[in-house]
């Protein structure tokens, strides 16, 4: 993403600051897994909105009006010898030649220069409680200043959090967002009909994984927007199974939810078929419901509407569909009003999704359902799922878990899928997996 992308951000993001206050925000930490190896760095998504720096230690600092630089960042200084053992990074420098930076400090001096750029503000914008290290910081610089106030030093009257501004500008995807959630979203529509194509019995769950991460990395994409779920059988019907050690087996469903990220922004796509490429009837009766209910939800998925609104059709369809098929008993207002299908239907219809795989987002706005606007990205995902041990229903439900999912663009005047290239129809999918 280009560098006047995330400049034009910060110019936004000032602009609801206001001048006579100041914004903090931290990159991510570098994580140990065990001993002296470290996780994969991943930035912290609010900082790298802002920042596109990609590096940890940093602090970008906002100052709206600030006649020597509205924006700063704190960072590591440059060091041959990191750079030797760990490869290239910005420095002082790079952070302004680079990343657009009006000025650059190095980190470790941060206790010396922040409570001066503090001083005479009337408001901190910061993620208030979510870096533990900034929050004392913060609160000893503050304390540090009134310390001098009859010198004429004047501290910061208020600690607001900034969240709440940043999160609403994520919410709105721009065409440059836009671009790379469509490149995620295609490479991992392109993983799945691969896994569908290499789907059959006697192969382990984590082939079929093994399958989508590879295409993952062969199209440049080196990181899972969350880990990936592959559950055969029963293990469908844990919501967030991630073993993935199953044995795969004749008769059983396979569900997969799995998505790639592209220059931190995920997809996210589930997708459930059967092992052998042919649905049982049982099987099928279940999965039309699921998907009948995915298309109801879809309908609903335009300007105008309350966010709430796609939920309410999915429930409507599948409580309707599960007294058809007797796996509810009732009148079907009642059901729903007794929330009985959360027995078999416990989560909801979908999430934000953007640079998060549940991004950020209000849902309700002033204790009312938000209003859905064009720019906004969201996941549209029903599912049914019928533990093996549920003794209520008749066996040929047991041991059944389905759910299908897609990422869907709120547009001017309606929607677009962006994962529609994979095939959810019961006849496209046993069509894809017989020819393959």
């Amino acid at each position: 993403m280009k560098q006047a992308e995330f400049k034009k951000r910060r110019k936004r993001l000032m602009q609801q600051i206001g001048k006579g206050n100041i914004g903090l925000i931290p990159s991510a930490s570098a994580q140990t897994r065990n001993r002296d190896v470290h996780y994969p760095f991943r930035q912290d998504s609010d900082f790298y909105y802002l920042t596109g720096f990609n590096e940890p230690d940093a602090l970008a600092v906002f100052i709206p009006g600030r006649q020597q630089g509205q924006y700063l960042l704190f960072c590591r200084e440059y060091d041959e010898k990191k750079a030797l053992w760990e490869g290239a990074h910005a420095g002082l420098i790079g952070a302004t030649t680079d990343y657009g930076a009006d000025d650059a400090f190095p980190i470790d001096d941060i206790d010396e220069i922040l409570p001066g750029l503090i001083e005479d503000k009337e408001k901190v914008f910061y993620p208030m409680g979510r870096d533990s290290d900034l929050d004392h910081r913060l609160l000893e610089w503050v304390h540090h200043l009134r310390n001098q106030s009859r010198a004429g030093v004047n501290a910061p009257l208020e600690l607001v959090s900034l969240e709440h501004i940043l999160h609403e500008m994520r919410l709105f995807k721009s065409e440059a967002e836009i671009k790379l959630m469509r490149k995620a979203a295609e490479i991992s529509a392109d993983a799945h009909v691969k896994a569908m194509q290499k789907c059959r019995a006697g192969l382990y769950e984590y082939q079929i994984e093994s399958e989508i991460i590879y295409h993952f990395l062969q199209q440049g994409l080196r990181a899972v927007a969350y880990p990936s779920i592959v559950a055969a059988g029963k293990n469908a019907c844990v919501l967030h199974y991630t073993e993935n050690t199953s044995k795969l087996a004749d008769g059983d469903l396979l569900l997969i939810d799995a998505g790639a990220e592209c220059d931190h922004y995920a997809a996210d796509i589930t997708r459930t078929f059967p092992v052998s490429g042919r649905f049982s009837e049982p099987q099928k009766q279940l999965y039309q419901l699921v998907l009948d209910a995915q298309s109801a939800a879809l309908a609903e998925i335009k300007p105008g509407n309350p966010w709430n609104q796609a939920h309410e059709a999915s429930v409507k369809t599948l409580t309707k569909g599960l007294v058809k098929l007797g796996l509810l008993k009732g009148r079907v207002a009642k059901l729903i009003k007794d929330e009985a299908y959360k027995k078999f239907y416990m989560h909801r219809i979908g999430h934000w999704l953007g640079m998060d795989v549940h991004d950020v987002g209000d849902y309700k706005v002033k204790d009312e359902w938000r209003i859905l606007e064009p720019g906004m990205v969201l996941t549209i995902e029903p599912g049914l799922y019928i533990p093996k041990d549920c003794e209520q229903v008749d066996e040929q439900w047991r041991g059944i878990g389905i759910r299908i999912e897609d990422d869907v663009l709120v547009t001017q005047d309606g929607h677009e899928i962006l994962t529609g290239g994979v095939p959810k129809s019961v006849e496209a999918i046993e069509a894809l997996m017989q020819a393959a």
